[in-house]
């Protein structure tokens, strides 16, 4: 089994229906997976970046785990990239430290499937909104796992879903995150 190191990016995790329960489950059923919440631990925004690169060192598959956010990483995930993955440690000449390590991204998103078509409310697929996220898992030489997400994941009560139906959906998701973890090679 992969040393697996969960990343959530979630700005808020204890208001979180989904994100919570998904790091929950999968952290359940995959006891010795590392889980770092960064709003926990840097509710000033200031990222420790040596306790995060150690981390990244011990982990053969980083799981990045956050909402859809404006099409991209909540803010503080995004500060986590441009501090963490710095030149000479995640790309440049000497930056080698993240290759043949696994990136697999793990997102909850509010909107229906049909909205992020070509002809939907948003225009582009998921997988084409992730790209950038997708090019810096190349840029540093990891190895890109096909995305787990998950549609209609927002609960407003008496507006938008049932309690019960995001937390059947965030069960769902954690198990299919859990199988395409155990999957995956300890380093290739």
């Amino acid at each position: 089994m992969p040393r697996i190191l969960m990343i959530s990016g979630h700005p808020d995790l204890s208001r979180s229906h989904t994100n919570q329960r998904i790091i929950a489950n999968t952290q359940a059923a995959l006891p010795e997976m590392t889980v770092r919440c960064l709003e926990q631990l840097y509710p000033d925004g200031v990222i420790d970046m040596a306790a995060e690169q150690a981390a990244l060192l011990a982990a053969d598959v980083v799981v990045l785990q956050f909402p859809f956010y404006w099409y991209s990483v909540p803010a503080l995930l995004k500060k986590w990239l441009d501090e963490v993955l710095s030149y000479g440690f995640a790309y440049g000449s000497e930056g080698t430290k993240l290759q043949g390590k696994t990136l697999q991204l793990s997102l909850t998103i509010g909107g229906p499937a049909e909205a992020y078509t070509a002809l939907g409310y948003n225009h582009f697929s998921i997988e084409q909104l992730l790209r950038p996220l997708e090019q810096t898992s190349y840029l540093t030489g990891m190895h890109y796992a096909p995305p787990v997400f998950s549609h209609g994941m927002i609960y407003i009560p008496g507006v938008y879903n049932s309690l019960e139906l995001v937390q059947a959906r965030a069960d769902d998701h954690a198990q299919r995150l859990v199988t395409q973890l155990q999957k995956l090679p300890a380093r290739q």
